[in-house]
């Protein structure tokens, strides 16, 4: 039975299209973030998109960081899109490319407009600027500058750059018109006065370009035939072009437009991810309980799933929004068809065998995973004393409960048949220990006297197990749109969204876990061994923690 083919998105319907008349031999794209904040799930579906069609089609992608703001950029953003770029699966073509490599060629195209007569330096405050500029209904009106000489603009525009005006004195904006019903082509501004550093040429410029001049030029530099956006840049897109039309570029791309990605219970703006990650709501950046590919990687989210989530999606010209319980299907079936099993109690209950001898210890198999037998199995130690979970006892139960109950049986998962004969408790009225019995010759088989156990319960070893801390994760916000309308998506952040449990009791297997693993453990959901830092001097500990990527089933529509 042949794979069924899965139709053309529209983007690649025009690559084929260009391919097959001959308007291009190879298509040549780029992903272009700005170093301002970490990447989220709306950049990995731009990424595979992307390197994605690259790839499909033979061409290349290149990685290029729009790095035009210094005052709000970071190389540690610069360093984590790499990192994010590269966990993803995707390699760029030759080296990292940025915008500020092109500011030479910028400035001189600048020039080039302001000497053909269709540039000129501004004085108008933004808020003057603002105020010319009219709105959809009246036209703007022109600056009182916009008929400077060529030769004053040239020397203005040549004084800004050296660093000899303030901040926001002046700016320098094309000749389109103010009357256009395009608000974006309305003399937009190309260069405004940062008298700032860089991270990239440091101290060399003291003016920048604008996102819409710069990028289109970039893409005509590097020869890009298929400029990707998302469909907020639609009405740019004739700017896009003017530049193009107007300047004597090397290439002439073309910009086309994409839904972006919208889930719901998230917020993917980076201003506001940036609050909650400057006041504490969150642990950093990477916080798992972020849309941030390095938080999502954390928590245990494979390249695979997010891959195969942003496929799931498709690409169209429709905003919408996606249901985050799409995503968390594609994480739970990578997962469970991958993961390694593993045993951990939460909040450990004592049992005591007691037909069990103290000093005898026997060795259980268990499969690392029910599905893949050439993963082999693991060894489990079997002692008189043992772990199980709280909620796996009652003294009494009902028809509903299939766990340990006194006087009846539960199988401990590849292990004996047990049955529970008394509680032990506290003064304050707590079980604190279970005396049970083994049902003997019962590991892999059923007892000889035809009675049955209730369930099966995940346990550990009392004296041979690992100790360690669960992070149980849920989402941020309980509201399905956090930040639509008039609300302050502050207000709806989930008061449950993470619980620690110390204390917990992991199978002795896990005590050197490997890492870029997720762990299935076994009746409790999907787990990640986080990075151990000590949260007050940022230092590596031998403490294991992990963090619950995903519960075994969606709770949320329950």
């Amino acid at each position: 039975m042949t794979e069924e083919k899965k139709p053309l998105n529209f983007v690649e319907k025009i690559i084929e299209s260009d391919l097959k008349s001959g308007k291009i031999t190879t298509s040549q794209t780029r992903f272009p973030p700005e170093p301002n904040g970490y990447l989220h799930i709306g950049h990995a579906k731009s990424i595979c998109l992307n390197f994605g069609l690259a790839k499909k089609y033979g061409g290349t992608c290149n990685l290029r960081f729009d790095d035009t703001n210094p005052e709000k950029e970071d190389i540690e953003y610069v360093g984590s899109i790499k990192e994010d770029v590269k966990w993803l699966g995707f390699e760029w073509d030759g080296d990292v490319r940025y915008t500020s490599d092109y500011f030479q060629q910028l400035y001189d195209w600048a020039v080039y407009l302001i000497k053909e007569g269709k540039a000129y330096v501004c004085d108008l405050s933004a808020d003057e600027m603002r105020e010319y500029r009219g709105n959809l209904k009246q036209p703007g009106k022109d600056s009182p500058n916009k008929f400077r000489s060529v030769e004053e603009n040239l020397t203005l525009f040549e004084k800004m750059r050296k660093g000899e005006f303030a901040d926001g004195t002046c700016s320098l904006r094309v000749k389109i018109d103010m009357a256009h019903p395009n608000m974006q082509m309305r003399d937009p501004v190309i260069y405004r006065i940062k008298n700032m550093p860089h991270h990239q040429t440091g101290d060399t410029w003291s003016i920048y370009p604008s996102y819409d001049y710069a990028h289109g030029q970039s893409d005509a530099i590097e020869g890009i035939t298929h400029s990707i956006c998302t469909l907020e840049f639609v009405e740019h897109r004739p700017l896009y072009e003017w530049f193009i039309e107007n300047l004597p570029v090397p290439a002439t791309p073309h910009q086309y437009e994409f839904s972006r990605l919208n889930i719901n219970y998230t917020v993917t703006s980076k201003r506001k991810l940036k609050q909650l990650v400057d006041e504490g709501v969150v642990d950093g950046w990477d916080d798992p309980r972020l849309p941030t590919i390095s938080g999502m990687r954390r928590r245990g989210y494979t390249p695979k799933s997010i891959r195969d989530f942003i496929d799931s999606t498709g690409v169209t010209k429709v905003d919408g929004v996606v249901d985050v319980s799409q995503l968390e299907f594609a994480v739970r079936e990578d997962l469970n068809e991958n993961a390694p099993r593993a045993m951990c109690v939460m909040n450990p209950l004592k049992v005591t065998l007691t037909n069990y001898d103290i000093d005898k210890t026997e060795e259980m198999s268990a499969p690392v995973h029910p599905q893949r037998e050439e993963l082999g199995s693991r060894v489990l130690p079997f002692t008189q004393t043992l772990y199980i979970d709280k909620a796996d006892f009652q003294e009494e139960g009902n028809k509903k409960y299939k766990r340990l109950v006194l006087g009846k049986r539960v199988r401990l998962r590849n292990a004996y048949i047990i049955e529970a004969d008394k509680a032990i408790k506290n003064d304050q009225g707590e079980i604190i220990e279970v005396r049970a019995r083994i049902i003997e010759n019962t590991v892999g088989k059923n007892p000889e006297d035809g009675i049955k156990a209730k369930g099966v319960i995940h346990w550990v070893s009392a004296t041979q197990n690992v100790d360690c801390e669960v992070n149980l994760y849920d989402r941020l916000f309980t509201d399905e749109a956090p930040d639509a309308g008039d609300k302050d998506f502050m207000d709806c952040i989930n008061p449950q969204s993470l619980q620690t449990l110390t204390g917990c009791k992991a199978e002795i297997n896990l005590a050197n876990p490997e890492e870029e693993l997720p762990y299935q453990f076994e009746r409790e959901g999907y787990f990640f061994l986080d990075k151990c830092l000590d949260k007050v001097s940022d230092v590596a500990t031998d403490k294991l923690v992990f963090n619950r990527t995903i519960s075994l089933r969606d709770t949320w529509g329950k």
